[in-house]
């Protein structure tokens, strides 16, 4: 089968490959890769600036559905020919504090798929059974490649993040998680602006088009300002920061009213300088949010089944494997919103 590595350590070093088609474990499932998304740590998996253990020579990606073709021996309750999705927690411990209260993705020996074992593009990928999720009939398998940052949206929005309904919510980043960000702030009742670049046209619009009471190209108003006319000068009540960019960050913190919430999902992918005193003199209560659990799975697909959060207009291109240059070249100039590949 075809497969895109990370062959090494060092920037860049990934390479589109042939290898064997892997069998399951006992306690695992073979999955045949029907469609599989770019995440932004799959491009900083190539700059070699993740934050997470990384154990090439590894098959990367981790955004992924598809359908099970083969599974192991202790495997009793997954037929062959399942429509499904997959957690990438691959591996925790099971014993810490933090696998034992559910919170799995906070795990000092986790282990990621697509970064310390074979990910998803690829042919085929092995899972294990216990982080298998069933797609629903009327999602398509792209959609069901969508589940995973879905998922991550959940957990920093609703299970991390207090929004009441009335409150103005500032996203910044339009990208395809600060959208599903935007859309997930809106259904608890808030009132959401999008905040983006000039580069980002085409994103804002389709915030609009989603049902944001507002978008600020932060290149030609001043954001904060904007946000301060909108909730008579107090701030936006939340901030969920999805850009990952130091400027992003201040702006955030400048934006947010006092006794506000400021949450963190953007990855900087090296350490930033910003005025950290502003968390002390507005009392702001700040958290990041790091991949999700099992919980954010099951909400995200009830989400998605229901259509209350939509990602088909989020996918704008899809491409085949062979294409990875193109596809990763079209991430990170912005080129379309959620790109994706068929690696069939």
């Amino acid at each position: 089968m075809k497969a895109l590595f990370k062959l090494s350590l060092a920037p860049g070093n990934m390479e589109l490959r042939e290898c064997d088609i892997p069998e399951p474990g006992p306690d695992e499932v073979r999955i045949k890769v029907k469609a599989v998304g770019i995440c932004g740590s799959d491009i900083h998996i190539y700059h070699s600036d993740i934050g997470l253990p990384l154990r090439p020579p590894v098959i990367t990606g981790h955004e992924f559905s598809g359908v099970i073709d083969k599974v192991g021996t202790n495997v009793k309750d997954w037929p062959i020919g399942e429509r499904v999705t997959s957690e990438t927690a691959y591996s925790r411990c099971e014993e810490c504090m933090f696998c034992k209260t559910g919170f799995y993705n906070l795990c000092p020996e986790r282990k990621t798929l697509g970064y310390w074992y074979n990910g998803a593009f690829a042919n085929y990928t092995v899972v294990p059974a216990q982080n298998v999720h069933r797609l629903p009939e009327n999602l398509s398998f792209e959609e069901g490649a969508a589940t995973e940052p879905t998922a991550c949206c959940v957990h920093a929005v609703n299970e991390l993040t207090n929004i009441r309904g009335g409150d103005l919510v500032a996203v910044i980043g339009p990208g395809p998680i600060g959208l599903v960000t935007a859309q997930l702030a809106m259904v608890e009742g808030a009132d959401v602006v999008v905040l983006g670049t000039s580069k980002d046209a085409h994103r804002l619009e389709t915030a609009k088009e989603l049902g944001a009471l507002g978008t600020v190209d932060v290149f030609k108003e001043n954001a904060v300002e904007v946000v301060n006319e909108l909730t008579e000068g107090r701030g936006a009540d939340v901030v969920f920061e999805c850009s990952g960019s130091t400027s992003g960050i201040d702006m955030g913190l400048s934006m947010v009213r006092r006794m506000g919430q400021f949450t963190q999902i953007g990855l900087p992918g090296a350490p930033v300088d910003v005025d950290f005193e502003q968390i002390a003199y507005k009392e702001l209560k700040v958290t990041g949010s790091l991949g999700s659990i099992w919980t954010s799975w099951d909400k995200a697909l009830r989400f998605l089944a229901s259509g209350r959060i939509r990602v088909d207009n989020l996918i704008t291109d899809i491409l085949p494997l062979d294409d990875w240059k193109t596809g990763f070249r079209k991430f990170e100039a912005k080129e379309g919103l959620k790109i994706m590949f068929r690696p069939e």
